[in-house]
């Protein structure tokens, strides 16, 4: 792979989770805030996310990977993309903000696959490679969220602003995704394809493994404390008095690449159950500290609540993506990545983002929300799959 191609990766990467970094960690604030929607209303908006990743792998299956060149269509997906999103801001109810918010998702979603293929294409050793130009996404998302602090967009009450930066960088990137290198489509027009191949179903075979139906169970069940998060963290320090919160929320991600690097020599070193266990604890602290943090002298539980998005994130969805290719072998590994995706951030994020937003209106009197009450709810739910798993895994070792 050359120095200019590496160099337009890099870039495509950068802006592509810069756009949905710029408006994702703060919408459900923007949504109370300046619609005073429901904490209900704020989940099904997030729900959204969901409902485009089950669609995605039919766009991809049925036309990306079949009639057009993959960097066109994300240069057509993006450009019309900026349209949606400049609208998005412009929405003075919550309706018509969700329509909006659920066509943008149907046409983002698909991108998160149209760029990795498009990297890898370009690549002769993914291993390698791939992570210098993917971290740069990361980095995409570190930017734009200290960009919003930097602006106090949340403080001021304008985070319809934040719209228009996702607008701006996702025309760019519609643009400039017309002269990335040439990605044909993999797949003549001819070529018979099923809906088994498109979700990844051949990989179903998979679950008669004990171990991995658990596992895929509680993928499932560990992303509806997951949707707490996604969808309330930022709402909750800003009412918690954080400043620029977007941006100290940024750290997550910081804390996402230092783990990175600490991941392959901890699953050396204990093993791929332990980690998953190590991923799911993390979890129920994160929400704790949530529970107990404050803006006085508990402030040190929210960084801390935050920093733990590295150890939450690797050490149970990027160890989960490690074991299920484990478990796959050679013959079914896209797809068993596409199943393991379809029931995280499809299956289990779509129930997480409704039970989420009721949690939030239930502990909700007269505008004010009892944190410590909502955040106990997945720290609770937390614990329970995490006891479940240790059980599970400890009986399955007595039996070897």
């Amino acid at each position: 792979m050359s120095a200019t191609t590496r160099f337009q990766l890099m870039v495509m990467m950068f802006l592509e989770f810069l756009i949905w970094g710029s408006w994702y960690v703060t919408m459900g604030t923007y949504l109370g805030d300046n619609l005073q929607a429901t904490g209900v209303q704020i989940g099904l908006a997030y729900q959204t996310v969901s409902i485009g990743a089950i669609i995605a792998p039919f766009f991809i299956g049925l036309i990306a990977d079949r009639f057009f060149p993959a960097q066109r269509i994300l240069g057509v997906l993006h450009l019309v993309g900026a349209v949606v999103l400049y609208f998005l801001g412009q929405q003075s109810d919550f309706n018509g903000f969700y329509v909006l918010v659920l066509i943008y998702m149907l046409l983002y979603m698909p991108t998160l696959a149209l760029v990795n293929a498009i990297a890898f294409r370009q690549m002769s050793d993914t291993a390698k490679e791939f992570p210098p130009v993917r971290v740069l996404g990361t980095i995409g998302w570190i930017v734009v969220g200290n960009i919003i602090a930097y602006l106090a967009l949340e403080k001021t009450k304008s985070l319809d602003q934040t719209f228009l930066i996702g607008a701006i960088a996702s025309a760019a990137l519609g643009v400039f995704s017309f002269f990335l290198p040439n990605t044909p489509p993999p797949k003549s027009k001819e070529e018979k394809i099923s809906i088994s191949d498109i979700l990844g179903l051949e990989a179903l075979g998979m679950l008669k493994n004990p171990s991995y139906l658990i596992f895929f169970i509680g993928s499932i069940l560990v992303c509806i404390p997951l949707s707490f998060y996604y969808n309330f963290a930022n709402p909750f320090l800003n009412e918690a008095g954080m400043e620029g919160a977007a941006g100290k929320m940024s750290w997550g991600q910081i804390s996402e690449i230092a783990f990175m690097l600490v991941l392959p020599v901890a699953l050396i070193r204990y093993g791929i159950k332990k980690i998953l266990l190590v991923g799911m604890l993390a979890w129920a602290l994160r929400y704790i500290c949530f529970a107990y943090g404050d803006a006085g002298a508990n402030y040190w539980m929210l960084i801390v609540g935050i920093i733990l998005h590295g150890v939450c994130y690797d050490f149970f969805f990027v160890t989960g993506q490690i074991y299920t290719e484990q478990q796959a072998g050679e013959r079914f590994k896209s797809s068993a990545q596409g199943l393991i995706t379809l029931a995280t951030y499809g299956i289990g994020m779509f129930i997480g983002s409704y039970i989420s937003g009721f949690v939030v209106d239930l502990y909700n009197a007269d505008g004010v929300h009892n944190w410590t009450s909502i955040w106990m709810v997945p720290a609770g739910l937390a614990v329970v799959i995490l006891l479940g798993f240790a059980f599970f895994f400890r009986s399955e070792k007595s039996e070897e």
